[in-house]
This record gives structure tokens, sequence and C-alpha cells, in this order.
């Protein structure tokens, strides 16, 4: 699996609420910082609120993406355009994002990832 191609299985975990893809893809100590509000949320919280639809991703459009790859490590950053629902409230999101992936027995695996909404949309 390419760098791409983990990435490309995020969003698509995300879209799918499968927390077992999830769990397979992200290193044992992930973190995420929250688009929304710019708080930490650990590995399993994330897993656990993706999986149970506590956390909903309606719609997720990567609208460009680049990798720079540093031997075992990679960065992605991008554009998308997100909504979804946490609980009962909606939410949606204009954001640059920035993955990073670390290769572990041989495949990618995102260890952080970030979210910054853009200004003025």
């Amino acid at each position: 699996m390419t760098i791409e191609d983990a990435d490309r299985s995020f969003f698509a975990a995300l879209r799918a609420r499968d927390g077992s893809a999830l769990a397979a893809l992200l290193t044992d100590d992930f973190v995420l910082v929250d688009v929304l509000r710019g708080g930490e949320v650990p590995r399993d919280d994330f897993i656990g609120a993706v999986g149970a639809g506590q956390l909903r991703f309606d719609d997720v459009d990567v609208l460009s993406s680049k990798v720079r790859r540093y031997g075992s490590t990679a960065i992605v950053t991008g554009e998308t355009r997100m909504r979804g629902r946490f609980g009962e409230a909606s939410w949606a999101a204009h954001s640059r994002y920035t993955h990073v992936y670390v290769e572990q027995d041989g495949r990618w695996r995102l260890a952080s990832a970030q979210g910054t909404q853009i200004a003025g949309d």
C-alpha cells in the first residue's frame, strides 16, 4: 500500500464509520488535533466515536493532497471539505490538513492528524 493509498483508506474509513479499519491504520499512539476546537483526541477515543457513529463523516471531499517522504516517515498535506454530525449537532469544515505517516512492519500507519479551518469560509 502506498502512502496515497493509506491516506485514501483513512478518509474511506471515516465515511464508512469503520472502527476496525481505523484501528488497523492508526499507530498505537495516534493523536488527532480536532479541526473544530483544536483539542487533542487520543486514538481509542477517536476510533470509539467513529465506530459507534457518535462522530459521523457524511461527506469528505479531498480537494488536493501532496506527499513528502523522508525515509520511513511521510507527511501528507492537503485540503478537504467535510460535513457530518457529532451526536445530534451538525458540523462542516473547509480545512487544510497535515497527516504524519510512519512505516511500521512494512506498511504505512497514521501517527498524527491535524486539521486547520480555512478562514473566511
